[in-house]
């Protein structure tokens, strides 16, 4: 029977310089791998993404223990940025799941030492099948690196586990290496903000990635007002719509200005029933286009202490997008 470590009360000081060197190992197994790309790396990471860019099925990332942990964060990540991929766990697919895997798929095997056993089945039916095999390894003369189409060698560097035993460093480097794979194949598919979008439907990224044109009050509900337009009149569309603000346009429908509640507030000691909107207007709004993301919509009001936003298109007013629709919706 093994006997369990005695636990005692962790010491801040040593808790804190504990983190910081695991910090540091990982920055120079970083450093290793990005030395590793400007050198021999780089051949047959390009080979990767042109092959996994050109397949016509699917990613299959597979892997053992941690590095199975790191490989289905891979699969998802390469999913939902456009490269169609899951991932099969080596021992399932030697019972059966082998069947998920056909002849226009590729294969992403990870494994630091490259001598995994578990993956003998996966390795042998990619071979079966001619099916492009791309190794993820530390194992540069492994069994996984001799049967591989294409090989990513990763550098040998230290584990922050003081033991040497715990991965660390190595499934950190399994995981960059994993998501520069997913970059460079987002970029060479020219995928897009509004392709995120699609397969992230929900949460505060669906939300971020929403279009100003989707969530804007436009046609009727818009708060619009002329030019020569009487304070008392414009007083009325803004406490109507509920917007906090008016429009005011010119005589060809362009953009010439807002009245806000805060334009109102600056001139109280004024006599305002007697004036007309362009007398207190703010004449350079803010302003957005319907194809702006929420996300950055929402930057403009914080930055900008305000509430609302006029969408124009052709200097003319369509829609006014205010700080609550975007709180609706989850961006903030």
């Amino acid at each position: 029977m093994h006997s369990r470590p005695i636990k005692k009360k962790a010491d801040p000081q040593a808790a804190i310089a504990s983190a910081m060197r695991t910090v540091a190992t990982g920055q120079m197994g970083i450093q290793a791998l990005q030395d590793a790309l400007d050198n021999g790396l780089s051949e047959p990471f390009a080979q990767a993404v042109s092959l996994l860019s050109t397949i016509s099925g699917r990613v299959i990332v597979t892997g053992v223990g941690k590095s199975g942990h790191i490989g289905s964060k891979i699969a998802a990540t390469l999913a939902s940025t456009g490269t169609p991929a899951f991932f099969v766990h080596p021992s399932e697919a030697n019972h059966g799941d082998l069947g998920m895997i056909a002849r226009d798929d590729a294969i992403i095997a990870m494994s630091w030492s490259g001598e995994t056993t578990e993956l003998k089945g996966i390795v042998a039916y990619a071979s079966r099948f001619s099916i492009p095999l791309i190794a993820i390894t530390a194992g540069e003369t492994s069994a996984l690196a001799r049967e591989a189409t294409i090989v990513l060698c990763l550098p040998r560097s230290p584990e922050a586990c003081p033991h040497g035993l715990a991965p660390t460093t190595s499934t950190l480097l399994q995981l960059v290496m994993g998501d520069a794979l997913a970059i460079a194949l987002l970029e060479a598919r020219g995928f897009t903000a509004d392709h995120f979008r699609t397969f992230h439907p929900g949460g505060q990224l669906g939300a971020n990635l929403t279009h100003i044109g989707d969530i804007m009050h436009s046609g009727e509900a818009m708060p619009v007002v002329s030019l020569g337009t009487g304070m008392r009149d414009a007083v009325t569309v803004l406490s109507r719509k509920r917007f906090g603000c008016v429009c005011v346009v010119d005589g060809e429908g362009k953009l010439a200005g807002i009245v806000t509640d805060g334009d109102l507030a600056r001139n109280l000691d004024r006599s305002l029933g007697e004036m007309v909107v362009e007398d207190i207007m703010t004449r350079a709004p803010k302003t957005v286009k319907p194809q702006m993301m929420a996300s950055a919509a929402i930057a403009i009001l914080n930055q900008h202490n305000i509430s609302a936003l006029v969408v124009v298109e052709d200097e003319r007013p369509v829609g006014v997008v205010h700080f609550h629709d975007l709180l609706r919706i989850g961006v903030a």
